[in-house]
C-alpha cells in the first residue's frame, strides 16, 4: 500500500516545501514582481463575477487582452472563501506539486519504484520547478498538471486519455495551443501502426491547438485588448529572424545544456516526447526580449514535466539497446539526475533557504512596512510599486504607480529604500503635476502619501 501510495506522499512533501517558500517570501516582502497583484485583481473580479479588469495594467485593462488565461478563474471559488494573495501561491504549490503525479507514477511503471521514485524527485526539485514557485504566481502552474497527465496517458498507449489531458492547455496561455499541437503530432507518430484512429483524431487536435493559438494571437486577445492588438508581438518576433537567431547565442546555449544536462543527462534527446518542448523553446529563442532566453524566472517551468518523461522514455528505450554502454548509462542515470537536484537544491536553489533559521525571522523592515500599508483605508484608490502591490490588491483599487492614465489616486506608496525617489512630496508632484500629495508615514524603507482633501 505504501508503494502505491509513494507519488501522492512525494507530492504531499513537495506541496509542502512549495508553499512553505512561497507563502515565507510573501509575508517578508519578498515579492518579485508585480504579477502577483495583477493574477489577484484578475481573480478577485471572477469571484465577485465581474469581468477581470486589471487596473495594474492600465484603468479599465481586461487581462484577456493581455494574456489569454481564463483558466484562472478555476481560482474564483477558493479566492472568494480566502481573499488574499497566499490563496493564489497555495493553489499554485498545490498545482505544481499535483503534476509530480502522473511524473512519478509514470516513471515508476517504466523503470521500477526505486528508479522511478528517484525520477520523481529529481523532478520536484528540478531548477524550473523551484524558480517558478520563486518567482510568485503565474497562470502556467494549470499547464503542468495537465502536462504531466497527458504525457503519463502517452507512455502507457492511452491515446485518447493523452489527447483530453493536453486540450485543455488553450485555456492556459496563448501560446499552449502550439504545446498542445505539437503533444498530439506526437501521439499521431506513435498510435499511427496500432491505432489508425487514434492517429486520425490527433491530427485533428494537432489542427485545433495550431488553431486555438492563431485565433488566441490575431482575434481573441485583440477584441479584448484597448488597443485592438496583441501587446506582445514586439517581444516575440524581436528584430527579425537573422537577429534572434544569433542575438543571445550564449545564454540560449547556456540555457539549453541546463534544460538538458542536469534533468536528463542529454538522453531525453533519443525521446520523441521532447518535440513537446519544441513551441515553448521556438517562441522563447526567436524572441528579441533577454528575460525569455534565460533560466530566470518561471519559463522554463512547463519544460520540467516534457523533459522529465522524455528521460524516462527514454531511458526504457535504452534498456533494449544493443550497446551496453548506453544501458549501463541509462540505468545509473535517474540516480545521477536526483543527485544533481539535491546538490543544486542545497547550494542554489531557493528551497535550500528552508534550511536556513534566518528565513523564519521576520526582518524588522517588515513589521514597520505592514504599519503603514495598514493606514491606507478599505476601498481607496492608490498608486503603489511591487511590495505594496500584492498586499493592497485585495482590498483597494490599485494601479501601477505612475501609469494611472489621468486618474488621480486618493495614496501613494511606495518603496524608496534606495533614496532614488528624493523629496516625496516633489516625486507625486512629478507623477500628478495637478494634485498636491503629503507625507503620512513612512517606515521600513516605505514612504505613504495622501492627496490633499483626503480624510
Amino acid at each position: 500500500m505504501a508503494a502505491r501510495r509513494a507519488p501522492q506522499l512525494l507530492a504531499a512533501v513537495l506541496f509542502a516545501a512549495y508553499a512553505l517558500l512561497s507563502v515565507l517570501r510573501y509575508e517578508r516582502l519578498e515579492t518579485m514582481s508585480w504579477d502577483l497583484g495583477i493574477f489577484e485583481q484578475a481573480v478577485r473580479a471572477y469571484a465577485h463575477l465581474r469581468a477581470p479588469v486589471v487596473e495594474l495594467k492600465g484603468p479599465g485593462a481586461n487581462i484577456l487582452g493581455d494574456h489569454f488565461s481564463p483558466v484562472t478563474a478555476l481560482l474564483a471559488p477558493f479566492y472568494r472563501l480566502w481573499p488574499t494573495p497566499v490563496t493564489l501561491l497555495v493553489a499554485q504549490a498545490a498545482l505544481f506539486a499535483l503534476s509530480a503525479v502522473p511524473v512519478t507514477r509514470a516513471a515508476v511503471r517504466l523503470l521500477g519504484r526505486a528508479r522511478g521514485l528517484a525520477t520523481g524527485t529529481a523532478y520536484g526539485l528540478s531548477w524550473g520547478m523551484q524558480r517558478a514557485v520563486e518567482f510568485d504566481f503565474h497562470e502556467i502552474c494549470f499547464a503542468l498538471p495537465l502536462l504531466a497527465f497527458a504525457l503519463e496517458a502517452l507512455l502507457e498507449r492511452r491515446w485518447r486519455a493523452a489527447l483530453l489531458w493536453a486540450l485543455p492547455l488553450v485555456l492556459v496561455k496563448e501560446d499552449l495551443g502550439l504545446t498542445l499541437a505539437a503533444l498530439a503530432c506526437v501521439v499521431a507518430l506513435r498510435a499511427r501502426a496500432g491505432d489508425p484512429r487514434a492517429a486520425r483524431l490527433a491530427v485533428w487536435a494537432a489542427a485545433f491547438g495550431a488553431v486555438a493559438s492563431v485565433l488566441a494571437f490575431a482575434v481573441v486577445i485583440p477584441a479584448f485588448n484597448s488597443g485592438g492588438g496583441y501587446d506582445y508581438w514586439n517581444k516575440v518576433t524581436g528584430e527579425g529572424p537573422a537577429a534572434a537567431l544569433t542575438g543571445g547565442f550564449g545564454i540560449k546555449l547556456a540555457t539549453l545544456g541546463w534544460l538538458l544536462i542536469p534533468t536528463t543527462g542529454l538522453l531525453a534527446l533519443r525521446s520523441p516526447l521532447l518535440l513537446v518542448a519544441a513551441p515553448t523553446l521556438g517562441w522563447r529563442f526567436l524572441s528579441g526580449d533577454p528575460h525569455y532566453w534565460s533560466t530566470d524566472w518561471h519559463y522554463s517551468a512547463v519544460l520540467m514535466p516534457v523533459l522529465t518523461l522524455a528521460l524516462v522514455d527514454a531511458v526504457d528505450r535504452a534498456r533494449r539497446s544493443p550497446l551496453p554502454w548506453l544501458r549501463a548509462y541509462a540505468h545509473q542515470l535517474p540516480s545521477a539526475v536526483l543527485a544533481t537536484s539535491l546538490a543544486l537544491s542545497v547550494t542554489a536553489l531557493p528551497l535550500a533557504r528552508l534550511a536556513e533559521p534566518g528565513t523564519y525571522r521576520m526582518p524588522e523592515r517588515v513589521a514597520a512596512a505592514e504599519r503603514l500599508f495598514a493606514g491606507v483605508p478599505d476601498g481607496a484608490v492608490v498608486e503603489a510599486d511591487i511590495a505594496p502591490v500584492a498586499r493592497l490588491t485585495s482590498r483597494c483599487r490599485v494601479f501601477w504607480i505612475g501609469d494611472s492614465r489621468g486618474r488621480v489616486p486618493d495614496w501613494i506608496v511606495f518603496d524608496d529604500s534606495s533614496g532614488g525617489a528624493g523629496d516625496p512630496r516633489a516625486y507625486a508632484l512629478r507623477l500628478h503635476p495637478d494634485a498636491e500629495f503629503v507625507r503620512v508615514d513612512e517606515g521600513g524603507g516605505f514612504v505613504l502619501m495622501r492627496r490633499t482633501g483626503q480624510s
